[in-house]
């Protein structure tokens, strides 16, 4: 039922689903269309659109940093040599669906910059010593880490941004102080949330697999595109100027000052996991761990390749954010869902607004800054912890994920396949994992 069912989502996918950039600019005409539809003027909301055009800029950076520094990491020899051992574990075709799925899941709860890039690594592997695997699922399943666990690990944006020293919230007066990660990642109930989500979908994953008859395979253009990672070979004769770019001294000497300095941070008591911190420790790690600027460089030039889509259609979701910030429309659009709940129910109802707005603006938790002060002001009134509110929106956000293609397009780009591709799988995987946080934020 389940092969048939995902078999009935692919056909409608690829008939009628378009490509990431599309997306982005028919949620723009819808942006514009629903901000008209509460009475604001074209020129008003044209002038919101363009003013937050750039306004996650910073953010966008951050974030193409996120997924640099993670690629770059993911194609050191350590790193490869270890994914490599890691395609070798499972056994047959299903087996390699279920261990992709675990894996990508337990990464991007680690650091989703390094999950989402190695996930993909790990599918070259997987997908040369599996080819009866069905290629689209592997790549589907790949990608769930990003839907299910990052935001509720110690790289989540909105947790990392309540643990910040001097956050905004913190001088506007939302937050008496910083929320530490210990009372939002840290917490029994969302470990225990992400552990039964990655036991469910793993175990999930492998029933989604076609029989052997609708299996599709890598295409050879595909697996040549999976080839692994060489660095630049060195030269038979070399200058003194090649033998510093092939050399290890300044990769190591360079990627020791990022270690030392988040070291020296921790050992004093003011380290904080920030994006900035967790950005320099894992790019210091990618320039320590490559064996040469000249390896180095190379990976930086494949890492870049995959950025493009990010830093193409990022500024049209930023100009989506003005235009909701800019015209009331966030605003309306949280008034409507406070306004249903009760304090047993707020977590599940923020929880679907933000799921609903990610998908405006998958911005990566970026958009907190626009509902922070509805979120938490109302939190407030209704006696719920702002810990609480800030992890029901940190699951909202990341869920829409697995339906909407901006963060797949790194993976999509380095897999060779469209988002339609792998739509169906992530429908299924979407609902299930829908149905699992709002039980737990009902019973929690």
């Amino acid at each position: 039922m389940l092969s048939r069912l995902v078999d009935a989502l692919a056909r409608a996918s690829l008939r009628y689903v378009p490509d990431a950039w599309s997306i982005a600019a028919l949620l723009t005409l819808v942006a514009f269309a629903a901000a008209f539809a509460t009475g604001v003027s074209p020129g008003a909301a044209l002038a919101a659109w363009g003013g937050g055009f750039w306004e996650l800029l910073g953010f966008s950076m951050q974030m193409v940093v996120v997924i640099f520094a993670g690629h770059v990491l993911a194609v050191s020899p350590q790193v490869m040599r270890l994914l490599e051992a890691l395609a070798g574990v499972p056994r047959s075709p299903r087996q390699a669906v279920a261990w992709t799925a675990l894996l990508s899941m337990a990464l991007c709860w680690l650091n989703w910059g390094l999950g989402l890039i190695a996930a993909a690594m790990l599918v070259r592997f997987v997908a040369r010593r599996h080819p009866d695997a069905d290629y689209r699922l592997l790549v589907a399943v790949a990608y769930v880490g990003m839907g299910t666990t990052w935001h509720a690990g110690p790289s989540g944006s909105v947790p990392l941004l309540m643990a910040t020293p001097g956050n905004f919230m913190v001088k506007g007066g939302l937050l008496a102080a910083p929320v530490p990660l210990a009372e939002t990642v840290f917490t029994a109930a969302n470990l225990g949330l992400v552990a039964l989500l990655v036991v469910v979908v793993a175990a999930l994953s492998p029933l989604l697999h076609p029989p052997a008859a609708a299996v599709v395979r890598a295409t050879p253009e595909a697996l040549a595109g999976l080839g692994g990672f060489a660095p630049p070979p060195r030269p038979v004769v070399m200058t003194p100027a090649e033998q510093l770019l092939h050399g290890g001294i300044l990769n190591r000497v360079v990627g020791g000052l990022g270690v030392a300095y988040v070291v020296q941070q921790a050992a004093g008591g003011t380290l904080a996991l920030t994006l900035d911190t967790v950005n320099l420790l894992f790019l210091s790690l990618a320039v320590a761990l490559h064996p040469s600027p000249a390896s180095l460089m190379r990976a930086g030039e494949e890492a870049a390749r995959s950025l493009h889509g990010v830093i193409l259609q990022f500024p049209l979701y930023a100009g989506i954010y003005g235009l909701m910030k800019g015209t009331g429309l966030a605003t309306l659009i949280a008034q409507g869902f406070l306004a249903v709940a009760t304090p047993a129910t707020f977590p599940l109802v923020v929880f679907v607004y933000s799921a609903v707005l990610n998908y405006f603006v998958p911005s990566g938790g970026g958009k907190w800054a626009i509902e922070a002060p509805y979120v938490l002001g109302a939190a407030n009134t209704l006696g719920v912890t702002p810990a609480a509110s800030a992890m029901a929106y940190a699951y909202g956000d990341m869920a829409t994920n697995l339906i909407q293609p901006f963060w797949a397009i790194p993976l999509l780009a380095v897999a060779k396949l469209e988002f339609r591709d792998i739509l169906a799988f992530e429908l299924l995987i979407f609902g299930l994992y829908s149905l699992l946080v709002a039980g737990f934020l009902l019973l929690a």
